[in-house]
């Protein structure tokens, strides 16, 4: 799949990142994690991240992350494209994006390098760096010490023809207009905010109607439902998944630092596609949240 090919399945349908399977002594394990993309595949996604966000990238080694991608490369060939995600510093990142492409991924997500902040000359080399290494199409996560404005984002373009993609995680409404609107259509535009749902409509009024889901991992028939009323502008059905599942989900999730991994990881344990614990420095739901969230998925019924 070449950029341009990239950038088109990203401009509609629904994404998700599957979360990373691991046993108790938290080692990666691929059976189960192949289990998990064979379930949600005939679900209908444009394309899985692996390896991204809600799949702990930051907690893998790269050996481990090789493995993942492998795996989910793998079990999908042929029928879903594979995005990976790459981080850290600009040295390693480029190392992660170009084992992706190695191992047959269609495109890289690039996430934050984490920890320290950086100038608009040091996120534009950062990104240019990445882009250069590879052939396949980039997708830039906007988030976290990632903040790239309008005018680092047209330098980008301009120098950059594999970066096709930017998925923004911060929700800055007045970036977001500028940067939509000062691009234009050169990228395919990504909600990437925790639990998209609540804001995918404000996002869509901006020029922004694809978004990757988190709950997909875990009620992945309620997740398309919510997405095909998202797109068809039923808000009747929106505004109830909202009000009944994901403002209560919010609150549950708010509850503990990180757990928007962690309350994934408790959904798909609930509804029987576990996928092991969660890594340290991230912690599991307590259990009477498990509880809770259980509560909250069952009236939502078979997925």
């Amino acid at each position: 799949m070449n950029p341009i090919e990239l950038k088109s399945v990203l401009q509609s349908g629904l994404l998700s990142f599957p979360l990373t399977d691991f046993d108790e002594a938290l080692n990666f394990n691929p059976g189960p994690y192949a289990e998990r993309l064979e379930w949600l595949m005939p679900y209908g996604a444009s394309a899985l991240f692996a390896a991204g966000g809600t799949g702990e990238f930051f907690s893998l080694e790269p050996k481990e992350f090789s493995q993942v991608i492998h795996t989910a490369i793998e079990t999908c060939k042929g029928r879903m494209p594979i995005i990976a995600g790459a981080g850290g510093g600009t040295t390693l990142a480029i190392k992660y994006a170009q084992e992706a492409e190695r191992q047959g991924a269609q495109g890289v997500l690039l996430l934050p390098h984490y920890l320290t902040e950086a100038s608009q000359e040091g996120l534009v080399a950062h990104v240019q760096a990445v882009c250069r290494s590879v052939k396949f199409g980039v997708i830039v996560y906007n988030r976290g010490a990632c903040r790239l404005t309008p005018e680092s984002l047209l330098k980008l373009a301009d120098s950059c023809p594999n970066l096709v993609g930017f998925k923004d995680g911060i929700g800055d409404i007045e970036s977001m207009v500028a940067i939509r609107q000062t691009l234009g259509d050169r990228y395919a535009y990504l909600g990437g905010l925790p639990t998209a749902e609540v804001f995918a409509g404000a996002y869509k009024a901006m020029g922004v109607p694809v978004y990757s889901s988190a709950v997909f991992n875990f009620i992945p028939r309620t997740a398309v439902e919510f997405y095909d009323a998202h797109a068809k502008g039923d808000t009747a059905t929106t505004n109830r998944l909202i009000r009944d599942f994901f403002l209560p989900y919010i609150e549950l999730r708010n509850r503990g630092q990180g757990y928007a991994v962690s309350i994934v990881k408790a959904g798909a344990n609930i509804v029987g596609h576990g996928a092991g614990p969660v890594r340290p420095p991230l912690s599991d739901l307590k259990a009477a949240e498990v509880e809770q969230l259980a509560a909250l998925i069952k009236p939502l019924g078979p997925q």
